[in-house]
């Protein structure tokens, strides 16, 4: 589980109720909550998000949400050593000697990069094929990203439709003065609840998605000029010191250092 995640939900719902409770009391907390409000706030964004998205999209979307819980298993330092020690073995034993290495592989990107090598397959074919599922993977996490993002626009939208509806009924209720400052207060819950939808719960959910896309993207590229650099030949120290520089300077130091090439 992905802690940042769960903290941010926690500490964002702890704040508000605090803050209510700080401001209203225990027994006034309960004036934030009118199910007419999140009824129009909630199922109106998410009824205009459904229309902005087809069926599948808008499952997808919802499925999503999972992903920012789980920690990823891909670390960066460790493929580079996992390449190197595959150039390594390329340059003793030769191309082929990599499909039996293939068989230990449990990341699938890469195991099919390795036996397209190993089936002799042309390297800008090679190139070619595993960027092409490198569009596609970036394209399906930029729609479950986008899914949020039209969420995070419509709650605000549909809040403040739902303000308009509370204020036409307030303003057609005139005559009662004492009714008037509850209205107003119902009519300003739906904006309540479209900004926390926002900015609470949909903005950062995209945010997090794309940045787990950045990081996934980044060490597939890694993965696709690494192979790439085996099938040329090239010494596994150049490769080394080639995939490093998709590191930040931090982390250039000893990623590599235990299976470096053979001379």
């Amino acid at each position: 589980m992905d802690i940042a995640s769960i903290l941010g939900l926690l500490v964002g719902a702890f704040m508000l109720v605090y803050g209510i409770i700080q401001t209203a009391g225990v027994a006034g907390a309960i004036n934030y909550w009118d199910f007419p409000s999140a009824i129009i706030t909630f199922g109106g964004a998410f009824s205009a998000t459904l229309l902005s998205h087809s069926l599948q999209d808008y499952i997808t979307g919802l499925k999503s949400v999972s992903t920012i819980f789980k920690t990823t298993h891909t670390n960066t330092s460790d493929m580079i050593r996992k390449i190197i020690d595959l150039s390594n073995v390329a340059r003793k034993e030769g191309l082929l000697s990599l499909e039996e290495a293939a068989g230990d592989l449990d990341e699938p990107f890469l195991k099919k990069g390795v036996l397209l090598i190993v089936d002799g397959t042309d390297p800008e074919l090679v190139r070619a094929i595993m960027e092409t599922e490198l569009v596609s993977i970036e394209g399906r996490h930029k729609t479950s990203a986008g899914f949020w993002d039209t969420l995070s626009a419509m709650g605000p939208a549909w809040g403040m439709i739902g303000t308009l509806i509370g204020l036409v009924n307030m303003l057609y209720n005139m005559e009662n003065a004492a009714a008037i400052g509850p209205a107003m207060a119902v009519a300003l819950i739906t904006t309540l609840y479209g900004s926390l939808l926002a900015n609470w719960i949909a903005s950062p959910i995209a945010n997090r998605l794309r940045a787990n896309n950045g990081s996934e993207i980044m060490v597939k590229e890694i993965m696709i000029e690494g192979l790439l650099s085996i099938q040329a030949g090239e010494n596994p120290r150049v490769i080394e010191e080639k995939l490093k520089s998709f590191l930040s300077p931090k982390d250039r130091e000893t990623p590599a250092d235990d299976t470096g090439g053979e001379e």
